[in-house]
């Protein structure tokens, strides 16, 4: 019976750190997905080319918001518990998204609109802030040192099926209400049916229970953010560094890339959004056997394939995206999946395990989001700039191919951290 019951809860608590991730990146796929509308009803030009910066600038500045809110509720986290930061967290998501739904477009209310919808999007950038980082912690601190990578990957498995979910949902009414209602009021459907999730969200993480290792641990004299930053700066830049080709990467190819096939290589919506959901399909399976396989071989095997996989292959796989056919774009963006899967599965085990557990959500979070809001948040904001710029189509896989160089050489430097025990 206490076999059974230990099993009950394990599987709880990985429920409940996947599904908070699934919450918060179905919002940000939903808007990801939706930019092009959004532009222009939010922000209207004559140039179609600036409402769509416009409302990818909006998109960065919810990742600008991610390390103040992998600070507060890294805090909060270290503080006084893991399971109070993650409900908090999926509750300021869900009153954004919902919110957004309902917003009004700049036709109703003019230049408010968009002011309103930058003041939800930091709202949802300061709750994914501290999501990720908390819900890998929390995994990590339930985990025994042989399995501490394959529990770790399910908050990027829920953050896949968060995304996979964004880009079904949006594919389904946009194919039900054809293009002309869905870019004139469908377009919000997505947003409302966040509010589901979220509800679903906060029921499980009622029932989590706290980490053994955060009750023991002994307490700082001073705020955990700032312990972290004077102590473990080190492993801050090694996050930043290490995250560096997977948050590009993904950011490049299942947000930006709907925009580049549909604007640029003139592919139907419907067709670029099934190629998105396809690929993110193929993407979850090389995350859960990418884990398993970081658990028996370590963390730099996984991190090197992916940091060497991106320099050699962005630019071919690419190529193949630049395509009007249907199955090679598909084929290229498939290989993305494959190079991702297996960094993603390498980094989460690796965040938590170089540092120790009273800073561990603070300095975690500080690293993991100063890369997500430079760097992955601004990918389609650059990779439209720099397209526009260049007059260069191969220009965003270049982008990627230079940080991959950083990776690589950050996981030369970096320790072994597979099945050995937690810093204290």
């Amino acid at each position: 019976m206490l076999a059974i019951a230990s099993k009950t809860i394990k599987r709880r608590n990985i429920i409940s750190g996947a599904v908070g991730n699934t919450l918060e990146w179905y919002d940000f796929a939903v808007y990801g997905t939706m930019a092009p509308i959004i532009g222009k009803l939010f922000f209207p030009s004559d140039d179609p080319f600036t409402s769509l910066l416009a409302a990818f600038g909006v998109f960065a500045i919810g990742y600008i918001a991610r390390p103040l809110g992998g600070v507060l509720l890294g805090h909060m986290a270290d503080k006084i518990g893991r399971k109070p930061a993650l409900i908090l967290s999926v509750v300021m998501m869900g009153i954004g998204t919902t919110a957004i739904g309902f917003l009004p477009t700049h036709a109703d209310i003019g230049s408010t609109a968009a002011i309103l919808l930058i003041l939800l999007r930091i709202l949802q950038g300061l709750s994914v802030g501290g999501e990720y980082p908390s819900s890998i912690v929390f995994l990590a601190e339930h985990s025994s040192d042989k399995e501490r990578g394959f529990n770790t990957s399910w908050p990027m498995f829920g953050s896949v099926v968060g995304f996979l979910l964004g880009s079904f949902i949006c594919s389904l009414f946009s194919n039900i209400l054809g293009s002309a209602e869905f870019q004139t009021w469908g377009w919000r459907l997505p947003f409302l049916f966040g509010s589901v999730i979220a509800v679903c969200a906060i029921l499980f993480r009622r029932h989590m229970t706290e980490p053994n290792v955060f009750d023991n641990a002994k307490p700082l004299n001073t705020l955990p953010f700032i312990a972290a930053i004077r102590d473990h700066w080190r492993e801050i830049m090694q996050i930043v560094c290490l995250s560096l080709v997977n948050a590009v990467g993904f950011y490049l190819l299942w947000v930006y890339a709907i925009s580049y096939l549909t604007e640029q290589m003139h592919v139907s919506t419907a067709d670029a959004l099934d190629i998105n959901t396809l690929s993110l399909i193929i993407l979850l399976p090389v995350i859960t056997y990418s884990a398993i396989l970081s658990d028996k071989i370590g963390r730099k095997p996984l991190l090197y394939f992916v940091a060497i996989g991106s320099l050699l292959f962005s630019w071919p796989l690419w190529w193949m995206m630049h395509h009007q056919n249907f199955w090679m774009i598909l084929a290229g963006q498939a290989g993305f999946a494959l190079l991702f899967g297996v960094g993603y599965s390498g980094l989460s085990a690796v965040m938590v395990e170089i540092l120790p557990t009273r800073v561990r959500c603070s300095a975690s979070g500080i690293g993991y989001n100063l890369c997500m809001g430079i760097f992955g948040g601004t990918t389609p904001l650059v990779a439209t700039y720099l397209l526009e710029r260049t007059a260069n189509d191969f220009s965003p896989a270049y982008y990627l191919m230079g940080v991959a160089v950083l990776s690589l050489i950050v996981t030369f430097f970096l320790a072994e951290t597979a099945g050995k025990p937690l810093p204290d």
